[in-house]
């Protein structure tokens, strides 16, 4: 190698070296930069923390509430009036509301609710009667008579034994409610037994459809949103779900005639807002005392809202040229007296305790 090479060779690697090092400088400052960033980050926050606490103002408990169904549903409108009772009362507690079963499945948030996974809950409390088959009663024909004979037995011995059956799963009630339904007839109108000897007939839940079995009718089992198809393709003759279903669904273009939950109908569904009794134990009194109050408000409007949907549904299938047949008290005790022998019987034998809890409710006047 000549002087003039070496002397290349030897510059060469020493600003290799020397590239080396700066980068390992740049490198190390960078990395000090990013920490000391990260620790003044903490700092202030740190130190907000404690400035929040020194002050003693605390961030709100949120608690996660599941439902079903759309924002225009009573049911969700419930929801919203405890949401926003509790939040007026400036006690440092939110209810987060999911509805349109974005958080659960409709029939499956009973189970996390009992476990503590979900805090509140509007839900048809017959959805649980695999859990607790007493709940089942709470979607059984002729129970109930109208929504103000509903109201007498929310404050019922009978349903002081259901919530002592959800007390033992960790759930009790914070708002009770009813909605009420009635039955649609292709060709003529429903308002007896007689009335279906030979239809073919869709019914809301197994109890009701013990029932018309027991008065002569086929059964075809579907959901509710599929009556409609249902009626215009000759499958079904008649129907029967919630005031709410038959309008939203737009059953009345199917039909010859609506009986609609009037002076007495055969079809109610207890669907209550329920809360994890634990999680509503840990609050303070203060919290406690704003969610009766906002629940208190919720069901009086659950009520009242419950008896407009049957009035309003009403309005809709006479407008669309739909004859309207009211039920007498006298059809309702003969649908009673054929749930007696089917419907009725079936729960006594399937519930250990379920003469009592019959016997309970239909004690209300």
């Amino acid at each position: 190698m000549d002087a003039m090479s070496n002397t290349m060779y030897f510059y060469n690697l020493h600003m290799d070296t020397y590239n080396v090092l700066l980068y390992q400088r740049t490198w190390n400052r960078l990395v000090c930069m990013f920490w000391e960033e990260r620790m003044r980050t903490t700092i202030l926050a740190a130190t907000a923390a404690l400035s929040l606490a020194a002050s003693g103002i605390a961030q709100a408990e949120e608690l996660r509430l599941s439902h079903q169904w759309s924002n225009k549903d009573v049911r969700h409108k419930v929801a919203e009036i405890v949401a926003n009772e509790v939040a007026a009362a400036n006690v440092d507690l939110e209810i987060k509301i999911f509805g349109s079963k974005s958080l659960f499945k409709p029939r499956e948030q009973y189970k996390p609710l009992s476990r503590g996974q979900l805090d509140m809950t509007v839900f048809p409390l017959s959805y649980a009667g695999g859990q607790q088959p007493a709940f089942n009663l709470t979607l059984m024909p002729g129970l109930v008579k109208n929504h103000d004979h509903a109201a007498r037995l929310n404050e019922s011995e009978f349903m002081g034994k259901l919530e002592a059956k959800m007390a033992e799963d960790d759930v009790m009630v914070l708002v009770h409610g009813y909605l009420a339904g009635g039955f649609v007839g292709k060709d003529k109108c429903i308002t007896n037994p007689d009335d279906v000897k030979g239809l073919q007939t869709r019914a809301a839940g197994k109890a009701f459809e013990q029932m018309l079995v027991g008065a002569g009718a086929s059964i075809a089992s579907m959901a509710s949103s599929e009556i409609y198809n249902a009626m215009q393709t000759g499958v079904l003759n008649a129907a029967n779900t919630s005031s709410s279903s038959f309008v939203s669904y737009r059953i009345y273009e199917q039909v010859k005639c609506y009986t609609p939950a009037g002076d007495v109908a055969l079809w109610f569904m207890y669907q209550p807002l329920l809360m994890n009794k634990s999680k509503f134990e840990s609050l303070s009194d203060a919290q406690q005392a704003a969610l009766r109050a906002g629940a208190a408000k919720a069901e009086a409007f659950y009520l009242e809202e419950a008896k407009k949907q049957d009035a309003a549904s009403v309005k809709v299938f006479a407008d669309a040229g739909v004859e309207i047949a009211n039920m007498s008290p006298a059809d309702f005790e003969a649908w009673r007296a054929i749930a007696m022998e089917t419907s009725y019987k079936k729960f006594v034998s399937d519930v250990s305790d379920g003469q009592e809890l019959l016997d309970l409710a239909l004690s209300v006047e």
